[in-house]
């Protein structure tokens, strides 16, 4: 019992201070409500026209260009911390996991060399360019 007694009083602690918030917020936010505070939101565009009316592309080509960086980068962290030392590569190498330090910089200069050419296909279609 004396295990579980810290884990049972943050989650009650936790609980409180969750229901406590939203109670706050409920008595002293502001009550303003109103046609435009009811309208829902949906991806920038006046939800007033027919739902069959074309939909502007760029807000996806931004989204997927934001998630291929993302992307890149949980790809790229692990190996830059791992090349920080010489412990973090060599154990990969002593595994079996790569054959050699070189192959390991090599293959991330390639992925990055890929999203490069990415980003600059991005540029060329305008996708960062907004109208």
């Amino acid at each position: 019992m004396d295990a579980i007694l810290p884990v049972l009083l943050f989650v009650v602690i936790a609980a409180a201070v969750s229901v406590g918030l939203v109670v706050f917020a409920e008595l002293v936010g502001p009550k303003r409500h109103g046609a435009v505070k009811e309208m829902p939101y949906e991806s920038g565009m006046d939800p007033i026209h027919d739902t069959r009316r074309r939909f502007d592309v760029r807000f996806h080509l931004v989204a997927i260009t934001f998630l291929v960086f993302d992307v890149e980068l949980l790809f790229l962290y692990p190996w830059a911390v791992a090349s920080r030392s010489a412990a973090g590569i060599d154990a990969a190498v002593a595994d079996g996991f790569v054959s050699s330090r070189g192959l390991v910089f090599m293959a991330a200069m390639v992925f990055t060399a890929f999203v490069i050419v990415g980003f600059a296909y991005d540029w060329k279609k305008g996708v960062f360019r907004w109208r």
